[in-house]
């Protein structure tokens, strides 16, 4: 095993075992037979572990994902389900873990700050994918909105990932429906849809029939 995934697997046991952060990095490196100096190297802070152990699943997640031989053939719809399924059945790993992480962050309006590297990873390959629908046509190219699409799906990520915490189920199978059910709401908005039809209904009128449209 790697020093650093060494340091990410010692630190979980300690707070699952203890409740708690240790004491010092100090302690902490001393424990694990490196020194303090030997320490940064890898992380600035407990809470970078922390960071990097979300940040990782996630990247983990991505490559396993991208390595299906069907994936090329996937829609965008069906590439974000595949994300969240398999993050999610990587994660259960590290359930005790993530409880007791999330359980300990400040509430607040934005994303928990532990999440801010996995979130980076996950923008990225949301773009990702949701530029290739976008050109394929299989997504509703809307000014202004489009560029949010990505900003949705975040969203939905987040509300996964509170009711999996809360999920009592066997083998979290209402997890496994809350992902099939937001995702494919999610991407029926992404989708054309009657409003898109009658905006563009709108717009025909106003600019052959004289007709003024307040958009």
């Amino acid at each position: 095993m790697e020093p650093k995934e060494k340091l990410q697997s010692s630190y979980i046991n300690y707070v699952l075992l203890n409740g708690e952060q240790p004491k010092s990095v100090f302690v902490f490196a001393r424990e694990n037979e490196l020194s303090e100096e030997e320490f940064y190297n890898y992380f600035g802070s407990f809470e970078g572990i922390e960071q990097a152990v979300w940040k990782d699943l996630m990247s983990l997640t991505i490559g396993e994902v991208k390595n299906q031989e069907v994936w090329p053939e996937y829609s965008a719809r069906e590439k974000v389900l595949s994300l969240f399924f398999s993050f999610f059945e990587l994660l259960k790993s590290k359930r005790s873990f993530a409880a007791f992480n999330l359980g300990k962050q400040r509430r607040s309006m934005g994303s928990p700050k532990v999440l801010q590297g996995l979130k980076g990873e996950f923008e990225r390959f949301s773009t990702e994918v949701l530029q290739e629908g976008l050109e394929s046509g299989e997504l509703m190219d809307r000014p202004l909105l489009s560029k949010r699409y990505k900003d949705a799906l975040w969203v939905q990520f987040g509300f996964v990932l509170n009711f999996w915490l809360k999920d009592t189920s066997a083998g979290f199978e209402k997890t496994d429906e809350a992902i099939e059910k937001g995702v494919n709401v999610t991407f029926d908005l992404f989708q054309r849809s009657p409003i898109d039809n009658l905006f563009e209904y709108g717009k025909f009128l106003a600019q052959n029939s004289g007709i003024k449209m307040p958009f």
